[in-house]
């Protein structure tokens, strides 16, 4: 891998839509009130700034005073070793120790809080993949999911896209134009070893991960037209729908039993459902004339997708047992993240991350001019 590439992080921007009201509204009085009281040690102030900074972003919390907090948060780090400590009064809530890179340790910290006072899976030990064109051709880049520790993975000197983590975030599959046409390609992170995964005539596109990491859906048109395919890393190849439609941007329920998609088979592209089995697609009632690329939460309540929004994209969130969808971002692509609290899209200079239940939006990538398609590793 090169060097680093820096990635902008910055904080406190207000929401990009304000007038739009987001599905869910919670009051700061819904958040529980925590004070820091900072991290002692020699690598301390490092992993301090970490900790402050994820606990805002972390959306269940509101820093106060320690007169009034339930909780009480602190640490000592040094030499390699962070003992992190949560007290509720004078009841030790969560006492855990971290090795390793003093802010990887920081970000486990904060998982561990969000899962031990909230009950949620946490997001700041995920990463985040995009597509940046800094280079002068598509590249795929990684970052933390603050848009820290940002680096470019492909040089490819050819066109990569449509970027998919897996969810333990040890795998990218990835559309690449190496030999010439779009074929499916997977990197393994850990080892950095690359294979060609599926190469069929024609275009294979838009890979997908399964929540178990051992199979893909994507778009494949070897029979002639873009159809829904879903194939193992080991092997096994299956396909999912048969229509005049074209087929693409598939997003798997969080018990891997269906996947959600986009097609135009009526028109405008339109979302559907269908067995990861195979069978008949369902279409979704989302009251848009224009939807694509679905991300279904991990909670498996939530649908987020894009719609045609003022003469260009919106991002909307529906709930799948019902309610009306709503706009709550201008921009494309929104993928949930683990806590199925918050998403990321792109704005084409930014990727942004977004509480939907406050509303709250804060560009965290930017400086590495057009970015698109993000994913997010749960």
């Amino acid at each position: 891998m090169q060097a680093l590439i820096p990635l902008l992080v910055l904080l406190g921007v207000p929401s990009l839509l304000a007038t739009d009201a987001p599905i869910i509204t919670v009051r700061k009085s819904d958040a529980l009130p925590v004070t820091f009281t900072g991290i002692g040690g020699s690598d301390g102030a490092v992993v301090s700034k970490v900790v402050q900074n994820d606990l805002n972003l972390a959306g269940w919390f509101t820093l106060v005073q320690p007169g009034i907090a339930s909780f009480t948060i602190s640490g000592t780090a040094a030499n390699g070793a962070f003992q992190g400590r949560v007290l509720k009064g004078n009841e030790l809530v969560l006492s855990k120790s971290y090795t390793g890179n003093p802010r990887y340790a920081a970000h486990q910290f904060v998982d561990d809080i969000v899962q031990a006072l909230t009950g949620h899976k946490g997001i700041a030990t995920s990463t985040v993949a995009f597509v940046s064109n800094r280079t002068g051709r598509k590249e795929i880049c990684l970052a933390d999911y603050d848009g820290a520790n940002g680096r470019q993975l492909t040089h490819d000197n050819a066109l990569s896209v449509s970027p998919a983590l897996s969810p333990n975030g040890r795998r990218l599959a990835y559309t690449g134009y190496q030999a010439g046409y779009a074929d499916i390609y997977v990197i393994d992170l850990v080892g950095g070893s690359r294979v060609r995964l599926v190469k069929f005539p024609g275009t294979n596109s838009g890979a997908r991960f399964s929540p178990d990491g051992n199979q893909i859906a994507c778009t494949v048109s070897k029979d002639g037209n873009p159809e829904l395919y879903v194939i193992g890393l080991g092997g096994g190849v299956r396909r999912l729908t048969h229509t005049r439609g074209a087929e693409s941007c598939p997003s798997w329920a969080p018990n891997g039993g269906e996947i959600i998609y986009a097609c135009d088979e009526t028109g405008a592209p339109q979302l559907y459902r269908i067995n990861a089995g195979g069978g008949r697609g369902q279409l979704i009632p989302t009251g848009f004339g224009y939807c694509t690329e679905p991300s279904w939460s991990p909670d498996g309540q939530r649908l987020a997708f894009n719609v045609r929004s003022g003469g260009g994209f919106g991002v909307a969130v529906m709930d799948l047992n019902g309610g009306t969808a709503r706009i709550v971002a201008q921009g494309e692509n929104p993928v949930w993240g683990a806590d199925s609290r918050h998403l990321v899209y792109s704005t084409s200079s930014t990727i942004s991350l977004l509480d939907v239940p406050t509303g709250k939006s804060i560009p965290i990538v930017s400086g590495l001019g057009k970015v698109t398609e993000p994913t997010w590793s749960r």
